[in-house]
C-alpha cells in the first residue's frame, strides 16, 4: 500500500516530462507535454528561478561532472541528481525553494553560462549531455519504495563512507564500499599543502606556539579524521578542512621547521557515488545501473 501511495504521489507531483526530442541546427532539443518545476534559488543574486525538471538536470550534468567523462559515467550522474532533486522537493514542498545551485545541493548551471563558457563547442557537448539525460528518462533511484539520499561527490580516499560516520542518520543503502581505482583515474586524488606556521594558526584562529602537537581523538572506519586536537583545543576535522581549504578530511598534519605540511586524499565528503570512481567503472565496460547499484546498496532504478 506503501508503495501504491508513493507511486501515486510522485505520478501526480511530475508528469511524464520528456515526450520526444528533435533535431534543428544539429542540437538535441527536448519537447515537453507537461512538466514538473524545480525551484532553485540562484546564490549570487538571491532570486528563486522555476526550472524544468529536465531542463535542471541538464544544468546539474554540467555542473557536477566533467563532460568529457564516459555517458554510462554521465547516466549515472543524471540519475542520482535526479533522485537527490525528487528527494528535495518532497522535502521541501512547504519551503520558498528546493535546492539551491552551488555544492550546498547541487550545482547548476544555465545555458546562458554554458554558451559562453563552451564557445564553439556548445552544442557538441550540450547533445552528449542531453543524450544522457534522454537514455535515463525519467529514472530515480528508491529504496523499498522511496526515494533515496542520493549523495554523491568528487572522489574517494580509496574507499566511501558509511553515511552515519560523516552526517547524522544510518541508511542501508549508503554503506562503505571500496573504491579504489579513484587513484588511477583523478587528478585531485592526492593534494599537498604547505603553509607557514604562523599562516597556519591564523588561519584556524589559534594563538602562537614554536611547537605543534596534533593528537587524533576520533577516526572513520575507513581512516577519515571526524575529531582532533591541535595545541590544546578540540576540532571537528570538517572545520579545520573548511578554515584550512583542504579537500577532504582524510589528511596527515606535520610540522617541517616553522611551516606545516598537510596531506590530502580524496576530495568531498565522500558517502555515496564517487564520480572519479563511476568514471572508473565506466571505463572499465560497467553500465550506469550497475555503478549506481555499486555505490547505492540495494536500491532499485524507478521511473517516473
Amino acid at each position: 500500500m506503501k508503495k501504491i501511495l508513493l507511486s501515486m504521489f510522485l505520478i501526480l507531483l511530475i508528469p511524464y516530462i520528456v515526450v520526444t526530442l528533435c533535431i534543428q541546427d544539429d542540437e538535441i532539443h527536448f519537447q515537453f507535454g507537461s512538466t514538473q518545476m524545480v525551484r532553485v534559488k540562484r546564490e549570487a543574486t538571491g532570486e528563486i528561478e522555476k526550472i524544468p525538471f529536465e531542463e535542471y538536470i541538464t544544468g546539474v550534468l554540467a555542473g557536477e561532472m566533467p563532460v568529457n567523462f564516459e555517458l554510462e559515467a554521465l547516466k549515472a550522474q543524471a540519475v542520482a541528481a535526479r533522485s537527490y532533486v525528487l528527494k528535495k522537493i518532497e522535502q521541501n514542498q512547504n519551503e520558498e525553494f528546493d535546492v539551491v545551485d552551488t555544492v550546498m545541493n547541487q550545482v547548476y548551471v544555465d545555458e546562458t553560462t554554458l554558451k559562453s563558457r563552451w564557445n564553439n563547442e556548445y552544442t557538441e557537448k550540450m547533445n552528449k549531455l542531453k543524450t544522457a539525460i534522454v537514455e535515463t528518462k525519467g529514472e530515480y533511484m528508491t529504496y523499498e519504495g522511496n526515494v533515496i539520499e542520493a549523495f554523491f561527490f568528487s572522489t574517494s580516499s580509496g574507499k566511501t563512507e558509511n553515511v552515519e560516520e560523516v552526517f547524522v542518520s544510518a541508511l542501508p543503502y549508503l554503506r562503505s564500499v571500496d573504491s579504489s581505482w579513484d587513484a588511477e583515474v583523478s587528478p585531485v586524488f592526492q593534494e599537498t599543502n604547505t603553509f607557514s606556521l604562523h599562516d597556519f594558526y591564523l588561519k584556524l584562529g589559534l594563538p602562537y606556539q614554536e611547537t605543534l602537537q596534533i593528537n587524533i581523538t576520533k577516526t572513520t572506519s575507513t581512516g577519515r579524521i571526524k575529531e582532533l586536537i591541535i595545541n590544546d583545543t578540540a576540532w571537528k576535522a570538517s572545520d579545520v578542512a573548511s578554515k584550512l581549504n583542504l579537500r577532504s578530511t582524510y589528511f596527515i598534519i606535520e610540522q617541517l621547521g616553522n611551516n606545516v605540511k598537510i596531506e590530502t586524499k580524496g576530495y568531498g565528503h565522500g558517502v555515496g557515488m564517487s564520480q572519479y570512481g563511476a568514471q572508473a567503472m565506466a571505463q572499465k565496460g560497467y553500465t550506469y545501473d550497475q555503478i549506481l547499484k555499486y555505490y547505492y546498496q540495494g536500491v532499485q532504478i524507478s521511473k517516473i
